[in-house]
């Protein structure tokens, strides 16, 4: 069985309408999102390709998505796609580590 998922926000650059550092949802059993307030579409496009990969015991490391500036170095990190200096919005980066 896959693993459970936490995704968290970790930091924002500009100003995000939704999220707030530190929140978070989950990814349960590999396909079930579980959240208490909406998930942006943006963040979902960025977790699409990994996820399953993630629950289901990849290494971030081998995808590339580990942190190189002092992170937690078990977690995957990927980021929104909203170009905030463009938009005037806010591009997320989520932490995505595995959780029982």
């Amino acid at each position: 069985m896959a693993s459970n998922l936490e995704v968290k926000v970790e930091r924002i650059e500009g100003k995000c309408g939704l999220y707030e550092k530190g929140d978070k949802f989950l990814i349960e059993q590999g396909w079930l999102l579980a959240s208490n307030k909406p998930v942006c579409l943006h963040a979902l496009a960025s977790l699409m390709p990994c996820y399953v990969a993630l629950a289901n015991g990849v290494d971030p490391a081998e995808l590339g998505l580990t942190s190189k500036d002092g992170l937690d170095p078990g977690a995957a990190y990927v980021r929104c796609f909203d170009p905030c200096d463009i938009t005037g919005g806010g591009s997320v980066t989520f932490r995505i580590s595995t959780i029982e």
